[in-house]
Protein backbone atom coordinates (compact mmCIF):
# COMPACT_ATOMS: atom_id res chain seq x y z
CA UNK A 1 0.00 0.00 0.00
CA UNK A 2 1.40 3.49 -0.43
CA UNK A 3 0.67 6.22 1.72
CA UNK A 4 -0.44 9.17 0.50
CA UNK A 5 3.25 11.89 -0.05
CA UNK A 6 0.91 14.48 1.76
CA UNK A 7 1.16 12.34 5.22
CA UNK A 8 4.77 11.13 4.76
CA UNK A 9 6.57 14.48 4.03
CA UNK A 10 4.77 16.16 6.63
CA UNK A 11 6.99 16.73 9.28
CA UNK A 12 6.21 14.74 12.44
CA UNK A 13 8.91 16.09 14.66
CA UNK A 14 6.85 19.10 15.87
CA UNK A 15 3.66 17.08 17.29
CA UNK A 16 3.26 14.12 19.81
CA UNK A 17 4.72 10.91 19.35
CA UNK A 18 2.18 9.31 16.74
CA UNK A 19 2.34 6.31 19.29
CA UNK A 20 -0.11 8.90 21.25
CA UNK A 21 -2.50 9.76 18.44
CA UNK A 22 -6.26 9.44 17.92
CA UNK A 23 -7.09 9.15 14.05
CA UNK A 24 -9.85 9.54 11.97
CA UNK A 25 -9.30 7.67 8.30
CA UNK A 26 -13.10 8.62 7.03
CA UNK A 27 -13.85 6.64 3.84
CA UNK A 28 -10.97 4.99 4.03
CA UNK A 29 -11.10 2.45 1.14
CA UNK A 30 -8.32 0.10 1.69
CA UNK A 31 -7.12 1.87 4.85
CA UNK A 32 -3.68 2.61 3.41
CA UNK A 33 -3.37 6.12 4.76
CA UNK A 34 -4.69 5.26 8.09
CA UNK A 35 -2.71 2.10 7.91
CA UNK A 36 0.67 4.25 8.36
CA UNK A 37 -0.61 5.80 11.19
CA UNK A 38 -1.65 2.17 12.95
CA UNK A 39 2.30 1.09 11.84
CA UNK A 40 3.47 3.48 13.90
CA UNK A 41 1.22 2.77 17.37
CA UNK A 42 -1.55 5.04 16.84
CA UNK A 43 -5.07 4.75 17.60
CA UNK A 44 -7.20 4.51 13.81
CA UNK A 45 -11.18 4.48 13.39
CA UNK A 46 -11.39 3.12 9.71
CA UNK A 47 -14.81 4.52 8.44
CA UNK A 48 -15.98 3.22 5.14
CA UNK A 49 -19.77 2.15 3.60
CA UNK A 50 -18.02 -0.92 2.42
CA UNK A 51 -16.46 -3.12 4.54
CA UNK A 52 -14.57 -5.42 2.49
CA UNK A 53 -10.71 -3.87 3.83
CA UNK A 54 -11.89 -4.14 7.31
CA UNK A 55 -11.07 -8.25 8.10
CA UNK A 56 -7.58 -7.48 6.58
CA UNK A 57 -7.32 -4.29 8.70
CA UNK A 58 -8.15 -5.96 11.98
CA UNK A 59 -5.98 -8.78 11.63
CA UNK A 60 -3.20 -6.39 11.18
CA UNK A 61 -4.15 -3.65 13.60
CA UNK A 62 -6.47 -5.30 16.72
CA UNK A 63 -5.65 -2.02 18.30
CA UNK A 64 -7.76 0.09 15.99
CA UNK A 65 -11.77 0.63 15.09
CA UNK A 66 -13.67 -0.18 12.03
CA UNK A 67 -16.72 1.26 11.75
CA UNK A 68 -19.30 0.41 8.58
CA UNK A 69 -20.63 3.67 8.11
CA UNK A 70 -22.47 5.21 5.00
CA UNK A 71 -21.52 9.05 5.65
CA UNK A 72 -23.80 10.23 2.88
CA UNK A 73 -26.37 8.68 4.38
CA UNK A 74 -27.78 11.72 6.75
CA UNK A 75 -27.54 9.92 9.90
CA UNK A 76 -23.57 10.55 10.74
CA UNK A 77 -21.89 8.25 13.42
CA UNK A 78 -21.46 9.54 16.77
CA UNK A 79 -18.15 9.76 17.19
CA UNK A 80 -15.78 12.12 19.34
CA UNK A 81 -12.63 14.04 18.55
CA UNK A 82 -8.87 12.95 17.03
CA UNK A 83 -5.79 14.56 16.74
CA UNK A 84 -5.80 13.68 13.20
CA UNK A 85 -8.25 13.68 10.23
CA UNK A 86 -7.66 12.03 6.88
CA UNK A 87 -9.75 12.36 3.82
CA UNK A 88 -8.28 11.41 0.53
CA UNK A 89 -10.35 10.92 -3.01
CA UNK A 90 -13.72 11.59 -1.41
CA UNK A 91 -16.15 14.36 -1.47
CA UNK A 92 -19.41 15.08 0.32
CA UNK A 93 -19.56 18.92 0.52
CA UNK A 94 -22.56 18.19 3.48
CA UNK A 95 -19.94 16.14 5.53
CA UNK A 96 -17.44 19.68 5.81
CA UNK A 97 -18.92 20.86 8.90
CA UNK A 98 -18.76 17.53 10.95
CA UNK A 99 -15.15 16.85 9.69
CA UNK A 100 -14.02 19.79 11.34
CA UNK A 101 -16.16 19.26 14.78
CA UNK A 102 -13.86 15.99 14.76
CA UNK A 103 -10.77 17.60 15.20
CA UNK A 104 -9.44 18.23 18.57
CA UNK A 105 -7.82 21.31 19.70
CA UNK A 106 -4.35 21.35 17.69
CA UNK A 107 -5.76 18.20 15.80
CA UNK A 108 -4.55 18.30 11.96
CA UNK A 109 -6.75 17.93 8.70
CA UNK A 110 -5.63 16.00 5.63
CA UNK A 111 -7.63 16.23 2.30
CA UNK A 112 -6.69 15.70 -0.90
CA UNK A 113 -9.01 14.61 -3.71
CA UNK A 114 -9.91 15.78 -7.00
CA UNK A 115 -11.09 19.47 -8.29
CA UNK A 116 -12.58 21.10 -11.48
CA UNK A 117 -9.08 20.78 -13.72
CA UNK A 118 -9.21 16.74 -13.60
CA UNK A 119 -12.50 16.46 -16.14
CA UNK A 120 -9.40 17.67 -18.77
CA UNK A 121 -7.84 13.99 -17.74
CA UNK A 122 -10.79 11.81 -17.37
CA UNK A 123 -12.39 10.66 -14.70
CA UNK A 124 -13.82 11.54 -11.84
CA UNK A 125 -16.24 14.01 -13.90
CA UNK A 126 -18.85 14.42 -11.87
CA UNK A 127 -18.78 18.07 -10.32
CA UNK A 128 -20.22 16.51 -7.27
CA UNK A 129 -17.12 14.71 -6.78
CA UNK A 130 -14.79 17.78 -7.69
CA UNK A 131 -13.57 20.70 -5.90
CA UNK A 132 -14.13 24.22 -7.24
CA UNK A 133 -11.39 26.24 -7.36
CA UNK A 134 -9.71 27.01 -3.61
CA UNK A 135 -12.68 25.21 -2.48
CA UNK A 136 -11.05 23.66 0.65
CA UNK A 137 -9.31 26.94 1.49
CA UNK A 138 -12.78 28.55 1.69
CA UNK A 139 -14.99 25.83 3.32
CA UNK A 140 -12.09 25.01 6.13
CA UNK A 141 -11.14 28.76 6.42
CA UNK A 142 -11.61 28.38 10.28
CA UNK A 143 -8.56 26.33 10.34
CA UNK A 144 -4.87 27.55 10.27
CA UNK A 145 -4.13 26.55 7.06
CA UNK A 146 -0.45 24.73 7.32
CA UNK A 147 -0.02 23.70 3.45
CA UNK A 148 -2.31 24.36 0.41
CA UNK A 149 -1.80 23.26 -2.97
CA UNK A 150 -4.13 22.91 -5.96
CA UNK A 151 -2.92 21.19 -9.60
CA UNK A 152 -1.50 18.63 -11.71
CA UNK A 153 0.36 15.40 -9.16
CA UNK A 154 1.54 12.57 -10.41
CA UNK A 155 2.44 9.71 -7.78
CA UNK A 156 4.42 7.01 -8.89
CA UNK A 157 4.35 7.24 -12.05
CA UNK A 158 0.68 7.14 -12.73
CA UNK A 159 -1.17 8.85 -14.51
CA UNK A 160 -2.10 12.66 -13.76
CA UNK A 161 -4.61 13.35 -11.64
CA UNK A 162 -6.09 17.47 -10.48
CA UNK A 163 -6.02 17.72 -7.28
CA UNK A 164 -6.22 20.03 -4.01
CA UNK A 165 -4.43 19.32 -0.82
CA UNK A 166 -5.10 21.16 2.29
CA UNK A 167 -3.18 20.64 5.50
CA UNK A 168 -4.58 22.31 7.97
CA UNK A 169 -4.73 23.05 12.15
CA UNK A 170 -7.68 23.39 14.79
CA UNK A 171 -5.86 26.71 16.42
CA UNK A 172 -9.15 27.33 18.24
CA UNK A 173 -11.09 24.25 19.24
CA UNK A 174 -14.02 23.29 17.78
CA UNK A 175 -17.02 21.61 20.15
CA UNK A 176 -20.17 19.59 19.18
Amino acid sequence: MNTANLITAFSWGNYSPLNTLKVLDLACGSGRNGAWFAERGADVTFVDRNAEAFPALQEAFPHCDLLQADLESGALPALGQFDVVLVFNYLHRPLMPWITQRLAAGGLLFYETFNWAQTALGKPSNPEFLLQEAELLHTFAKLETLHYFEGKLINNNAQPQEKAQLIARNSAGFSD
